[in-house]
């Protein structure tokens, strides 16, 4: 009786002070139950243990990236380009065939009546038009605007709560890990270029073709012993005075010198009043008093009497 007494105690101490679940069901090869009674009720659970050490501090968080930063404002607009170069110096062309001159003179009758020499004649000179200068060069494309400025991504979110530490045995919950801030996000990427500055001014016109000599341009032609203008004439001085308008770079000379070999010097007096009736026609038609000049301009070859020979060249 006492065995059985205490074989049922100590099956009441096992099952009050262990925490393990109950024994399975015996297997096949366990012996054959004995005839002893079923066990007594379970006693009274024991007292709590004392409670375990703190666990160990969670590991720190794990730092997160920020997200990437808005991207930079545009550039501002470039500045204007510069004005383009001055163009360059036009081109000096010779001018379109002139009109035929007009025929000469009838001859006077001769003493039995024969006809007069015909008139000379002569083709009129081509007149020389200089070219307008090209127009000037493009400004240069204006300069790519500034870089955007950068902006700096906001700082990342907190890390992660480092995990619970291992719990003691029945110790309290260890203390929560710490968190640390998250790395800031990237730079923000660089704003588009600024927009090409407007286009340079056009530069300034070239300046006109250069004559540098006296070059032939009209003749005045004048009856035997006259010093007046021709009325058929008329029209040249009202052409000269328009194309001298046209091209204030030029000056006129005229020339109303005459061959000197076997021609009376006193005759030069009639050549001066011709270039002078010229030159009153041309002052009344508009042309500016400094813009003509008189002199022995003229090839010498060309020289003779009852003509003034009009002539151009860039004004000095």
């Amino acid at each position: 009786m006492k065995r059985e007494l205490l074989i049922a105690a100590a099956a009441m101490v096992i099952m009050g002070c262990s925490s393990q679940p109950q024994a399975q069901p015996a297997a096949a090869s366990d012996p054959p139950p004995s005839l002893m009674g079923p066990a007594g009720p379970a006693g009274p659970t024991g007292p709590t243990g004392a409670q375990g050490p703190t666990g160990v501090t969670g590991a720190p968080g794990y730092a997160a990236a920020g997200p990437q930063g808005e991207q930079g404002p545009a550039g501002a607009t470039g500045s204007q380009g510069p004005t383009g170069a001055t163009g360059a110096a036009g081109e000096v062309a010779v001018g379109p065939t002139g009109p035929q001159g007009p025929a000469g003179a009838q001859g006077a009758t001769g003493a039995i009546g024969q006809p007069g020499a015909q008139g000379e004649s002569m083709a009129g000179a081509s007149g020389p038009t200089g070219n307008a200068g090209p127009q000037g060069a493009t400004g240069a494309a204006g300069q790519m605007g500034a870089q955007g400025p950068t902006l700096v991504g906001p700082t990342g979110p907190a890390g992660i709560s480092g995990p619970s530490g291992d719990q003691g045995g029945m110790g309290a919950t260890g203390a929560q890990g710490s968190a640390t801030a998250g790395v800031a996000g990237p730079t923000g990427s660089s704003g588009p270029a600024g927009a090409n500055g407007v286009e340079g001014v056009t530069g300034a016109q070239g300046p006109a073709g250069i004559v540098g000599r006296w070059t032939a341009y009209r003749d005045f032609w004048f009856e035997y012993g006259k010093s007046d203008i021709r009325p058929s004439q008329a029209g040249t001085v009202t052409e000269i005075a328009a194309y001298l308008k046209e091209n204030p770079s030029l000056q006129i000379g005229l020339d109303g010198s005459m061959d000197s070999r076997g021609t009376d010097p006193r005759n030069q007096d009639l050549c001066d009043q011709r270039v002078s009736s010229v030159r009153h026609a041309l002052l009344d038609a508009g042309v500016p008093a400094d813009r003509i000049q008189t002199g022995a301009y003229g090839d010498e070859s060309q020289r003779r009497d009852r003509r003034v020979g009009v002539l151009i060249s860039t004004a000095s």
